[in-house]
This record gives structure tokens, sequence and C-alpha cells, in this order.
């Protein structure tokens, strides 16, 4: 049995029950939800969804979409059942590897059925770098060589024409990013995340239309802390879910 904390987001509005150890929500999951363009009626697929915390801020914003939780780890999977319960969300939760095309048809997970995909794929892939012994976060961090790709694709996939993809990913992974999606996504956003003013970006956002032909534009950069090492206003205003990034 894992220990499980609980845990408030977006200033209370959200509750999210996680593992005490391995991979948590954090910045990542706020700025990424917090980039989500939903309206009303559209079909959400939050893409290793973990315990569901993206799809979950969202669904604070705008009630009445769809969500769909992809998430290949069943304990992960059953809290964000739990989390979608607690937090009167509507949620389907699929249990499936979005790497392998035949465990998504068997699961359900149909290509071109999303309006919206939202995604924080595993940020390294195996020889890249030392993989962590826990394996909830060795899960939520590593994927085999060329699977960044092949993630990528497969949530391209399951978007509708016209539909749109939000990532967020490590900033030295952009131009790579930028090179798998341009070949079926266009009107590509990028924005960048820096730690603070003085230092490099961190983390990269990035969104596109599915057979858009727009060019790519870059949005204003997000500085997460001040000088003093606190959030910024816009940092704070973002965890709090009193701001967005649309």
């Amino acid at each position: 049995m894992i220990e499980i904390t609980q845990d408030l987001l977006l200033g209370g509005r959200a509750h999210l029950a996680q593992p005490a150890k391995g991979h948590r929500a954090g910045t990542d999951a706020v700025l990424l939800a917090a980039s989500a363009p939903v309206k009303p009626g559209d079909v959400v697929m939050d893409v290793g969804a973990a315990t569901g915390a993206v799809g979950l801020m969202v669904a604070v914003r705008e009630k009445n979409a769809r969500f769909v939780f992809v998430e290949h780890d069943p304990e992960l999977a059953d809290l964000c059942r739990r989390n979608c319960l607690d937090n009167d969300v509507q949620g389907e939760v699929v249990v499936a590897d979005v790497l392998d095309r035949g465990a998504r048809h068997a699961a359900g997970l149909m290509p071109e059925s999303a309006d919206l995909v939202l995604t924080n794929p595993p940020f390294l892939e195996e020889g890249q770098a030392r993989i962590s012994p826990d394996r909830g976060r060795a899960a939520a961090h590593a994927l085999p060589a060329g699977g960044l790709e092949a993630w990528l694709k497969a949530c391209t996939g399951l978007l509708k024409p016209k539909g749109r993809l939000v990532l967020v990913h490590r900033a030295d992974r952009t131009a790579e990013c930028l090179d798998i999606l341009g070949k079926g996504l266009g009107g590509m956003q990028l924005r960048f995340v820096h730690p603070s003013a003085d230092r490099p970006a961190i983390r990269c956002l990035l969104s596109g239309t599915k057979g858009s032909r727009a060019p790519l534009a870059i949005l204003p950069p997000v500085i997460l802390n001040g000088p003093d090492g606190r959030f910024t206003p816009e940092a704070e205003a973002l965890h709090r879910g009193e701001a967005s990034l649309l």
C-alpha cells in the first residue's frame, strides 16, 4: 500500500490525492493547465495523467467539457478516479500505454477523438541520464529510446482536425519537440519558463493546431521567482488559479 498525501491546488479549488514519494504534481502541471484553451463541450485528454492534476485544474475553469485521463500505471489511475469523484469531475480514466497503438485502441482511445490534448511527457529517454530507482519516479521521467517522438505522434493522432495539443517539456528539448510536432501541427505557440529573470529557461510550453499552416509565434516568457526567491506576482496568481496563460 503506497502512502498518500491530500494536497490542494489552485488555492484549494482542486483537491489531489497523490503518492507521498515519487513524482508529484507541481509547477509544470499548473503551467500546463493554465495554457489549456478549453471550451464547453470539448473532449479533453490528459495524456500521462498520473493522478489527474492537469485535467482537474482545467476542470476548475470549465466543468462542461468531457475529460479523459490516460495513465499507464493502474495504481495512479485508481487515484485519478478517486480524485475525479472528490472534485465532482465527470472524467473517464483509461489505463493504457500511450506508446502502444494496439493498447490505445483496445482501451477505446480512437484516432481523431479529442478536441484538446494536454501532456507532460517523461522528460528523459533511456541512456540520456541516470534513472531513479523509485519505480514511480522512473516511469514519470523516462521513456524508451525514441520515445518522445512516439509519444508526441500518438498525442497528435488522438486530435481531431483543428484540435489543439499543449505540452510542457524541458527547455533544452524545445528544438526536438518543434521538429516532431511541425510535421502535423501549425499555428504553434512557444513560451519559455525561467526560474528567475537572470537565468536560462528550464521549461517550454508549446502548443499547436492539427492541420494549421499558421506560423510559429513566440510568446512572452514566464518568470517564476523574483530576486527574493519568492514567486513573482504572475507565478503566484497562476498557482492560485487567479490567472491563465491564454
